[in-house]
């Protein structure tokens, strides 16, 4: 194995560990318990679960993969603050796109060449990539599985 796939195979694995293990987590909590903040005064759990889905299906389109499957959830979890919108999607809703995405998103993560990991994403120019070749795809892979991370140990709070 070349050390390019070496690289990438490293990261998909980091990125394949955070992803199961926020599931599994997920399945752990309750609707009730994702209601919760997940301490006084900050977001709730429904919220980051919006949070996450939204930010992994925009990964599609970041990462040059196909259009985002749910584009009307980025406004509500990222682009403006938990308790902003009153009437988020169900729990139950979530549950499923959650499901939904990340399933698109790993068939697509699964069949990237190791190559095409250090190519250009959507959010830089081709002669920026030259200029800075370390903003490229992988880069984009390991600061999601970093996002993911810590927004499953806020999850983890939940936890009673």
């Amino acid at each position: 194995m070349e050390q390019d796939q070496i690289f990438v195979k490293m990261a998909v694995d980091s990125w394949n560990g955070q992803l199961a293990a926020t599931s599994k987590l997920l399945d752990k909590l309750t609707d009730e318990q994702l209601q919760e903040e997940v301490s006084p005064g900050k977001n709730r759990g429904v919220y980051l679960l919006g949070h996450l889905v939204a930010v992994h299906d925009k990964m599609l389109s970041l990462l040059l993969l196909r259009d985002e499957l749910y584009p009307e959830l980025y406004p509500v979890f990222v682009q403006s603050p938990d308790k902003e919108h009153a009437d988020l999607p169900s729990i139950a809703q979530l549950r499923e796109q959650w499901t939904a995405v990340n399933e698109k998103l790993n068939g697509h993560i699964n069949k990237l060449k190791a190559e095409e990991w250090f190519g250009r994403h959507a959010n830089i120019s081709a002669e920026d990539l030259a200029k800075e070749p370390h903003r490229n795809r992988l880069n984009v892979l390991l600061s999601r599985t970093n996002h993911l991370s810590n927004h499953r140990g806020q999850l983890a709070l939940l936890v009673k």
